[in-house]
């Protein structure tokens, strides 16, 4: 798994075991029909680990649901949004007596044990050749990662903003001094933005956020000393033009995409704000906004189901065709959310049969 920072590290879970022969010993049909999480009717035995596997791949290799791992595996809430627990080479089976999946260790294993795996707390590198599988293909997401992207409609409003570049100088390069008035909160590192693109409810047409645009990254060289006095930066890394009038947003640890892929805890409807990149349309692996978020209840990892609204359509039929009908609301396909701000998620679309269109229904899975 690629990280985004070398030096970051990670806590895999803390004293998880799954036994295989400990669970009660339910039907799979039974488990199935109480969470309305089937398995696949050809799933398999088993199957090895291997670097490049996703969670969301193995999970489409037993389920017909990705998001229903959580019932399959008895995941409680922290368990779900640190599953750094499967690793190449590692086993998961089917055991299709109790309608669960379990964990065993794969060929070579010191101990020889493939009924138990215990996992210890441990802390693991994000450089470490055995990292746990991620969620999905990073590739595709990489670079909504490591920057705000979201910004909330006052937040650069009050952000510290860059009032004077070095002399001689219209924009700023690398290595410039940056002259910077604003509370700094203890914060050393900042990345400036522009506001971009409004994002508007499609239902309330209200904006709710802004698309910035990054910029690049300054870094505190020296505190204003008086209040009419600005605090001096470093421009450390520019990505496009930086000056006058810029704001500044403090670094914040990046965010670990890693979590189980799940349902979201209570009933979520939401609609597609925009498809990342300025198009109206999206399709499989493509990025969208939707207008809800960490305030609705929406984290790392949840899934919702795509559905087109059903039309008002005369009934022929009837009445002279005057009479009015509504067909029913359609679901296309399943969008994974990965990045969560109050009121914006992003979201990686999934499988699909249609494409995915702005006002679109992302919503709680039935």
């Amino acid at each position: 798994m690629k990280n985004f920072s070398t030096a970051a590290l990670f806590l895999a879970f803390t004293s998880v075991v799954l036994p295989i022969s400990t669970y009660a010993q339910t039907p799979a049909k039974a488990v199935a029909s109480k969470t309305n999480c089937a398995f696949l009717p050809n799933a398999p035995d088993q199957h090895i680990v291997v670097r490049g596997d996703t969670l969301w791949d193995i999970s489409g290799k037993f389920l017909q649901r990705p998001w229903c791992w959580p019932q399959v595996w008895d995941m409680n809430r922290e368990q779900i949004h640190n599953p750094h627990w499967i690793y190449p080479g590692q086993v998961v089976y089917f055991d299709r007596v109790a309608g669960k999946l379990r964990l065993g260790r794969g060929a070579g294993s010191d101990s020889g044990d493939m009924s138990t795996v215990r996992l210890s707390p441990q802390v693991r590198s994000s450089d470490a050749p055995n990292d746990a599988i991620s969620t999905v293909t990073l590739a595709a997401i990489q670079a909504f990662l490591t920057k705000p992207l979201i910004v909330e409609e006052n937040e650069l409003n009050t952000a510290p903003r860059i009032v004077a570049v070095q002399e001689g100088h219209v924009y700023l390069g690398n290595g410039d001094k940056a002259y910077v008035r604003g509370e700094l909160n203890g914060h050393t590192e900042f990345e400036a933005f522009r506001p971009g693109k409004p994002l508007k409810d499609p239902a309330t047409k209200k904006i709710i956020g802004y698309e910035s645009v990054y910029l690049g990254t300054l870094k505190l060289q020296r505190l204003s000393r008086a209040q009419n006095e600005p605090h001096t930066f470093t421009v450390t890394n520019v990505k496009e033009e930086m000056g006058v009038r810029d704001r500044l947003i403090a670094v914040e640890p990046k965010p670990f995409m890693n979590s189980v892929p799940h349902a979201p805890e209570q009933q979520v409807d939401a609609q597609i704000v925009a498809v990342y990149g300025g198009v109206s349309q999206a399709g499989q692996n493509q990025i969208v906004s939707i207008n809800r978020g960490s305030k609705d209840g929406l984290d790392i990892g949840t899934v919702l189901e795509l559905q087109r609204l059903g039309i008002l359509t005369a009934d022929r039929t009837e009445g002279n065709g005057r009479g009015l009908i509504k067909l029913p609301d359609e679901t296309y396909g399943t969008l994974l959310i990965f990045r969560v701000f109050n009121n914006i998620s992003y979201g990686l679309v999934m499988q699909v049969t249609d494409t995915v269109q702005i006002a679109d229904v992302a919503r709680s899975p039935e």
